[in-house]
């Protein structure tokens, strides 16, 4: 099946000109074309048409995401919220106390690769050495690159693809042109300039690999 994404703004890249009313169509897992959307409208009227606000960029990546999911709970909520909150639970003291077994890693993974969709990610980097842990990123869709060694000053692990970043092309993984799997985020912000005042938590949808996988209700 064809499928139309179009938004506000289309930025295909870093260093790519915003295309005003940009689209994206995806023909199974990949990018089929890319361009205005009255030409892909018009050349493909049969495709089903997604209309989103704000601007369509390629996914994020976010760095360490090891940290993030083996060395950080994610409370279930809600039942977990009364004991321990409604903050990601770090430090190997506070770990140690909940007697984290392989499987509870897992469930608490799966919440925070949800969580990291919601930002629009769709590629981390890490090295994953509890089974259940890679299963879950695995089986949610993104993509794992191998860990890099950290730049001085580079912050600490973060759900927010943007930290420490000084613009928003930065946290790019990849480009969206034809051919190449169809992975890519939109965000509610009014024009480029602006999502990276407004964060990634701005994310109204993410897809990847032809999937809608993230849609803010």
């Amino acid at each position: 099946m064809l499928t139309l994404h179009t938004a506000e703004h289309l930025v295909t890249g870093p260093g790519s000109a915003p295309v005003p009313g940009g689209a994206v169509l995806v023909e199974g897992d990949r990018i089929a074309r890319v361009g205005p959307y009255a030409d892909l409208a018009a050349a493909y009227p049969h495709a089903r048409c997604r209309r989103w606000p704000g601007v369509l960029t390629p996914g994020l990546l976010v760095r360490g995401a090891d940290e993030l999911l083996e060395r950080t709970y994610y409370p279930d909520d809600p039942y977990e919220v009364a004991e321990l909150g409604t903050e990601p639970v770090t430090g190997d003291a506070a770990l140690a106390g909940l007697k984290m077994t392989e499987a509870r890693w897992g469930h608490s993974a799966r919440r925070g690769t949800q969580k990291l969709l919601a930002r629009g990610v769709t590629a981390l980097t890490g090295r994953f050495t509890i089974a259940a842990v890679r299963t879950a990123v695995v089986r949610s869709g993104l993509t794992i690159l191998p860990p890099a060694a950290a730049a001085p000053g580079t912050p600490p692990p973060s759900l927010d693809p943007f930290a420490g970043r000084g613009s928003v092309e930065e946290a790019f993984h990849g480009v969206l042109e034809p051919g190449v799997p169809a992975r890519f985020a939109v965000f509610a912000a009014a024009d480029p300039a602006e999502l990276l005042e407004r964060g990634a938590t701005s994310c109204v949808a993410t897809v990847i690999g032809g999937r809608l996988l993230h849609r803010r209700r």
